[in-house]
């Protein structure tokens, strides 16, 4: 699957269906959605791995993931929440 831009619904449709494919709340299941929407769609923020992916906190996961040798590289960006307030998430991109 191609890179798909930031909050398209492209995009949301393809992080939905991973978690519908890689269903679970153990920390295997979290890691293998987490690691497969990089490899599908090219990067995972927080905001969309804790919303989307359904990992309440996905900062571990990636710690695991680098863990187990994954070279996994951390950008940032301002993101808006539902509320309209902007902060910085990470943007997590498999390399």
């Amino acid at each position: 699957m191609s890179q798909n831009k930031k909050g398209s619904p492209d995009r949301e449709a393809a992080l939905k269906e991973i978690l519908s494919k890689i269903p679970g709340d153990d920390c295997a299941s979290q890691r293998a959605r987490m690691l497969s929407a990089m490899c599908e769609t090219g990067s995972i923020t927080t905001f969309e791995a804790m919303r989307l992916l359904d990992v309440y906190d996905p900062r571990p996961r990636i710690f695991e993931l680098r863990a187990a040798g994954h070279e996994i590289t951390t950008l940032r960006r301002h993101e808006q929440t539902e509320s309209g307030a902007a902060h910085y998430v990470g943007v997590y991109v498999l390399s």
